[in-house]
C-alpha cells in the first residue's frame, strides 16, 4: 500500500511539473522586429497568441486602426490587427517545445506551420515553415515584464 501511494504521489508530481513547464510560455512577448507585442494564453490546454500592442496602431493613410488588409480571405480585410490571434493551436510536447500550431504573418497574409522552442525564461525561438522545419525561418521573441 505504501509503495502504491508513493508511486501515485510521484505520478501526480510529474503531471504538475509537466503542466508547470507548459504554462511557462504564458505572458506577453515582443517579436524580433519590435513592431508588435503578442500575449500568449493557455486556452483549454492549447496555446494561442494575439496581438495586444502595435508600434503603429493606426493606418497612416486613413488614421483608422490597422486592419488585416493582406489576408487572402477578403472577408477578414476589415478585422483590426490589435486583438488578432496570430498563434493558434500549439500543444506542449515537453522539453521546452510547443508544436502542431500555426503562425500568421499579417505583413504577408501567409500562415505557416510553426514550432516554439524555449530558450530561457525570457526568450523564445519561433520557427515558421512550409512542409518541413528545415524550410522556414526563425525569429527570437523576448518576454516583456508587465506591471
Amino acid at each position: 500500500m505504501r509503495k502504491l501511494l508513493l508511486t501515485l504521489g510521484f505520478c501526480l508530481m510529474a503531471i504538475f511539473v509537466f503542466a508547470q513547464d507548459a504554462d511557462d510560455i504564458v505572458g506577453v512577448w515582443e517579436p524580433g522586429h519590435g513592431k508588435a507585442r503578442v500575449k500568449i494564453d493557455n486556452i483549454d490546454g492549447k496555446y494561442y497568441g494575439r496581438i495586444v500592442w502595435l508600434k503603429e496602431p493606426n493606418d497612416p493613410e486613413t488614421g483608422e486602426a490597422k486592419t488585416d488588409v493582406n489576408n487572402p480571405d477578403k472577408s477578414m480585410a476589415n478585422v483590426p490587427l490589435r486583438g488578432y490571434r496570430i498563434l493558434k493551436d500549439f500543444e506542449y510536447k515537453g522539453k521546452g517545445e510547443w508544436a502542431e500550431g500555426t503562425i500568421y504573418d499579417p505583413e504577408t497574409g501567409n500562415t505557416y506551420n510553426s514550432v516554439i522552442t524555449w530558450k530561457d525564461e525570457n526568450t523564445l525561438d519561433i520557427r515558421g515553415y512550409v512542409g518541413v522545419r528545415t524550410f522556414g525561418r526563425s525569429d527570437t521573441w523576448r518576454r516583456l515584464k508587465v506591471r
